[in-house]
């Protein structure tokens, strides 16, 4: 699923269900007062203008997606290794 928006062309390969680890207790509270961007409602149109080429929309009844088309990490660098290797 994508998550977010990266400010830089390459991919970020993040857990959304997996918490943020505090290695410093001092700076503890700093990380509690994260703020979100709010959400990007888009239209299909939008959708698959944003999407790239490793990127698919998934249209249901009530919502529309983006995610990944290879969803595991690992197995979309391998296929981005052999798209290279056919070049």
């Amino acid at each position: 699923m994508i998550i977010g928006e990266h400010n830089r062309h390459q991919d970020i390969d993040v857990n959304a269900c997996k918490e943020k680890k505090l290695t410093n207790m001092r700076a503890s509270g700093k990380d509690e007062h994260v703020i979100c961007s709010p959400v990007k409602a888009m239209t299909l149109e939008k959708a698959i203008h944003f999407i790239r080429d490793d990127e698919m929309v998934e249209v249901t009844p009530k919502s529309i997606r983006l995610r990944k088309t290879i969803l595991n990490a690992s197995q979309r660098q391998v296929a981005k290794a052999k798209q290279k290797k056919t070049e």
